[in-house]
């Protein structure tokens, strides 16, 4: 019996409680060999003594070594290292040949599809090119606390297998929320959680299209939302954009040709032009979608980010013919991390959405879901949405005011009423794509007009600039950045 002459070494300021680092310290005896199988191990009084801890800390460790199997103990005859360990290094089932890392091809014929680019700019750059909200901002101490409710009170369901519609707290959380604010009629049941929105862009477009299926998209736009249209087998129509959002018109032209199974729109601050859509054309698109029995799907991704004048209710609050989808994300209001977003549909929408996420995800994160909701219920979201709207109208008049301080007649813009970003025309007189080039080498990325378009190959003037990310001193210095990388002022060539 060495369990004594093992050497263990406690360190009371280490965060690991003492209880785990004894049971580290003795696992690590029986593989390193210096404990064998079988082998008795002291008693938890001997332990205690040895150690000089109080007893319960090595009733603790021993049983969190029996849990894991390092060791059995007897009643009668004492504690002993297990002669079945727990990690045991498994038979390989047929001579292998030996061989360095995972193959660098498939063995088998991988469809070729065409993907998009993932995009990262080198580290250290100033992004500007991301509508996302700033993480600094965001309440973690209440969110912690809420974890921490949740584990103390709930542990056992909401660490089990849980509802694929996701939390029942968190659905009627979020139904009272979207009542309330957005003017919706919905309840728990017309609610669907999924991680993030793209996931419910994903689940949607496979919900709703069939291979073949038109959907028609806004012609500059959210490119992921295209990509998971086409992972159903969508083909894909743009309907062109000016002052008012989509012209609804010339949608209405293509559907009386185009049997159009589903929209998918940004109407409350259009991406990424942030136009408002204007209240007839709202009012057509619904009666269009009605007539012509197609769906609507509505991104109403930054809808408590609206600055100045009366919010604008999405369409799904008008909707009386059960058109719209919405679709929605906490991204914006918490931050991108949670992976929590939703749709409202009626509830055999829902219903199929439900079922091609259990297969897809089984679940939600039942603890993060618990958590959120708490803080809705306690208002801590609504005054966490309270506090950076004000900020981030900060962020956007002060994004506004360096530009036109440094740079003057090379950019014109539209102050969006709300969002998180601007959309900014270049003179006609400078190169955008060489100004964007050579933004990236002054280190600071801003997101040029093609890679929104849905025909990139026709370049045009304009770029966006995300604002609620960074502080007004932030943001001055981007644009000091950008204003030192203005080329030459001469017309593009060509």
């Amino acid at each position: 019996m060495r369990g004594w002459d093992l050497g263990i070494e406690l360190d009371a300021r280490s965060q690991l409680p003492l209880f785990l680092q004894i049971a580290r310290a003795v696992a690590d005896g029986v593989r390193s060999g210096r404990l064998r199988p079988g082998e008795p191990l002291p008693g938890s009084r001997t332990l205690a003594t040895t150690l000089r801890i109080h007893r319960n800390t090595a009733l603790a460790a021993y049983r969190e070594l029996e849990a894991e199997g390092w060791i059995v103990t007897s009643a009668a005859r004492g504690t002993f290292v297990s002669s079945a360990l727990p990690d045991r290094r498994p038979r390989a089932f047929a001579a292998l040949p030996a061989r360095e890392g995972t193959p660098t091809r498939p063995g088998f014929d991988l469809r070729q599809t065409p993907l998009p680019e993932p995009w990262l700019p080198p580290r250290g750059t100033l992004s500007l090119s991301s509508g996302s909200p700033d993480s600094r901002l965001f309440p973690a101490a209440a969110l912690a606390r809420a974890y921490r409710r949740a584990l103390r009170l709930h542990a056992r369901p909401l660490l089990d297998y849980g509802d694929p519609r996701g939390l029942l707290k968190l659905r009627e959380a979020l139904a009272d929320m979207l009542r309330t604010v957005r003017g919706l009629t919905c309840s728990a049941d017309t609610v669907q959680l999924t991680r993030g929105s793209q996931m419910a862009l994903d689940l949607t477009a496979r919900a709703l299209v069939q291979p073949g299926d038109v959907v028609a998209v806004e012609a500059l736009g959210y490119r992921m939302a295209w990509e998971a249209f086409r992972g159903a087998g969508a083909k894909l129509l743009p309907i062109p954009l000016d002052g008012e959002g989509l012209d609804v018109a010339h949608l209405e032209k293509v559907a009386d040709r185009e049997k159009i199974r589903a929209i998918y729109v940004t109407p409350h601050h259009q991406y990424p032009t942030t136009v408002v859509l204007s209240p007839g054309r709202r009012l057509r698109l619904l009666e269009l979608a009605r007539r012509k029995r197609f769906a609507i799907l509505e991104d109403d991704y930054d809808h408590e980010f609206h600055f100045e004048g009366r919010p604008v209710l999405p369409l799904a609050s008008a909707d009386r013919a059960g058109c719209v989808v919405y679709l929605g994300t906490l991204s914006k209001i918490l931050a991108p991390g949670l992976r929590i977003g939703f749709v409202v549909a009626p509830p055999p929408v829902i219903e199929r959405l439900s079922h091609l996420r259990m297969f897809a995800d089984r679940q939600g994160d039942n603890l993060a879901e618990y958590a959120v909701a708490e803080l809705l219920e306690d208002g801590e979201v609504q005054r966490h949405a309270r506090r950076s709207r004000k900020l981030y109208q900060q962020r956007r008049d002060a994004l506004t005011s360096a530009l036109r301080k440094r740079l003057g007649s090379a950019v014109s813009f539209q102050v969006p009423s709300g969002g998180s970003a601007l959309w900014v025309q270049v003179a006609p007189d400078i190169d955008a794509a060489a100004w964007m080039e050579r933004c990236l080498d002054k280190g600071v990325d801003v997101k040029p007009c093609w890679s929104f378009a849905f025909e990139p190959s026709r370049p045009q003037p304009y770029f966006r600039l995300g604002y609620a990310t960074h502080t007004p001193e932030e943001l001055d210095g981007a644009v000091k950045r950008i204003a030192a990388a203005l080329p030459t002022r001469a017309r593009a060539a060509g």
